[in-house]
């Protein structure tokens, strides 16, 4: 068979070998790059594209997951500078946009808390959504509630806290200084005086603004955190959230509190008048008895750095029928209030907190009363130097079922002795009491028939050699005992049943 000629420039002549195509040159294989049509990249053009236009999606979203706020523009089709069509639609359907909000809203709200922000930069409409599942707030820019985007970003809110934001000191200092109550930033302008001074808080009619915004637009508040409002700024908080159960006030003075005598639901009140090292006002006997004639369906009440004297507890105690927790931190009560607390029928947790003393001048035992429906007395990091006001606290609370004391100074076996009356105790838990001793605690104990559980941790003079047989057979017969008094009884009690540290047992060896 006969071969068909090739032309080569002209020139016809058979070829019946094809010869090889010679070796690319070094600098060729340089200068080569692949291209689409080589077929060395399997992926078409309309593949690359989607990949391409993945990938500037994902970094896009990396850029803004910093961000708490949503983009302000609409996230549109993402079209490539090679895409022919500007005009042509993605080519991946938003298949959530076939339900409706009140479906999405249930979707995302099985989703976890901490991805509400991540979802919320998908686009618009996820972004309105998932601001309807927040409902619990700690506001730190005070812009943003003035603008109202608060309340349209997060329209069913029912926890706010303003507290930060109404303080104007720098955020950029790397020195946070934190409370119990507050924690804030410290700069170069913090005086010697007080770390928060009186014009680092923004102005009474400035609060006031926002605040008629905030309730104006999540009338369904339950729980409100404000500082340095007015009576009139209290009073439409009453008007507006009718469902408000919890409140607490900041810097607030006697007269402010005229404002929340329109809180028919209110449940739960704490008042922060004094409050050493940052702010300092004045709550009195003036500003309890408004809160008592005002508030009479209140369950809890704390009052911290408040000032006050037995006019003031008696009228809580006469208005606040249902009043069963009261919690007095840092207090300031002049001599003689300890015996108002007797009007207080329905009381069953009483909690000092911090405070320098019990009562300095209680007056006669048969003045003080007692509340007949105490179950739990609670004293927390108190001096307890003052026998006299700690024994009439005991005979206040002799009805009480639960004593807990923790890291409270002054508490020896005289202070503790005066414990004895507490006839009915059930429950004791001692915590950092380093002065009580096993003779103390033997001697007091024993006077407790219906003594069930006791915790004794962290007093360092209570030793386990000292045990009598009569508090180790009062030790049988608790239904709960914790005994961790120093290292020492910690180690063994960790111990326990390995064989080490007893006679003839395993013990450790040096190599």
């Amino acid at each position: 068979m006969r071969m068909a000629p090739e032309e080569d420039g002209g020139n016809s002549k058979p070829n019946h070998h094809k010869t090889p195509p010679a070796p690319a040159t070094q600098q060729q294989v340089k200068k080569r790059r692949p291209s689409w049509s080589d077929g060395q990249l399997w992926l078409n053009k309309g593949d690359a594209q989607q990949a391409l236009r993945n990938v500037v999606t994902k970094l896009r979203l990396q850029s803004l997951s910093n961000s708490t706020t949503p983009p302000s523009e609409p996230d549109s089709d993402f079209q490539t500078l090679e895409d022919p069509d500007p005009n042509r639609q993605c080519s991946d359907p938003d298949y959530t946009s076939l339900l409706s909000d009140e479906l999405l809203l249930k979707v995302l709200s099985r989703l976890p808390e901490s991805q509400h922000i991540s979802n919320s930069l998908v686009c618009k409409r996820w972004c309105k959504l998932s601001g309807k599942l927040v409902q619990s707030i700690k506001l730190l820019d005070w812009e943003f509630l003035e603008s109202g985007r608060l309340v349209f970003r997060f329209p069913n809110l029912i926890d706010i806290d303003i507290l930060r934001a109404c303080v104007k000191l720098g955020r950029n200092s790397s020195i946070l200084i934190s409370h119990r109550l507050v924690s804030v930033h410290l700069d170069s302008s913090s005086s010697n005086g007080g770390f928060v001074r009186r014009e680092d808080i923004l102005n009474w009619e400035v609060v006031d603004g926002g605040v008629k915004i905030l309730v104006e637009g999540c009338a369904n508040l339950r729980r409100m955190v404000l500082i340095n409002t007015s009576e009139e700024s209290l009073k439409c908080v009453a008007d507006k959230c009718e469902t408000l159960q919890e409140l607490e006030l900041h810097c607030c003075d006697d007269f402010s509190l005229r404002g929340i005598s329109g809180c028919k639901n209110l449940q739960i009140l704490k008042l922060v008048g004094c409050l050493d090292g940052f702010y300092s006002s004045m709550v009195s006997d003036i500003g309890l008895t408004i809160v008592a004639q005002g508030c009479r369906r209140l369950l809890k009440l704390e009052l911290v750095g408040c000032e006050g004297s037995y006019d003031g507890i008696k009228a809580v105690g006469q208005c606040c029928l249902m009043l069963e927790e009261l919690t007095l931190y840092d207090h300031r009560m002049d001599d003689g209030w300890l015996s108002a607390l007797s009007y207080c029928s329905n009381l069953k947790t009483l909690k000092l907190q911090s405070c320098k003393n019990m009562d300095l001048s209680p007056g006669p035992d048969e003045h003080l009363g007692s509340c007949p429906s105490l179950e739990e007395l609670h004293l927390q990091r108190c001096q307890l130097r003052d026998k006299q006001g700690l024994r009439a606290l005991f005979l206040v609370c002799m009805s009480v079922r639960e004593l807990v004391i923790e890291d409270c100074w002054g508490l020896d076996n005289n202070a503790f002795a005066s414990a004895c009356i507490l006839r009915g105790l059930r429950v004791l838990s001692l915590h950092g009491c380093s002065l009580l001793t096993t003779e103390g605690l033997d001697s007091v104990i024993e006077s407790w028939r219906e003594l069930q559980r006791l915790r004794v941790v962290s007093c360092k003079n209570i030793k386990d050699s000292e045990i009598t047989p009569a508090l180790a057979t009062l030790f049988s017969t608790l239904k709960e005992l914790k005994w961790r008094p120093d290292s020492r009884s910690l180690l063994s009690s960790s111990l326990e049943g390995t064989g080490i540290g007893q006679k003839g047992g395993r013990s450790f060896r040096w190599k």
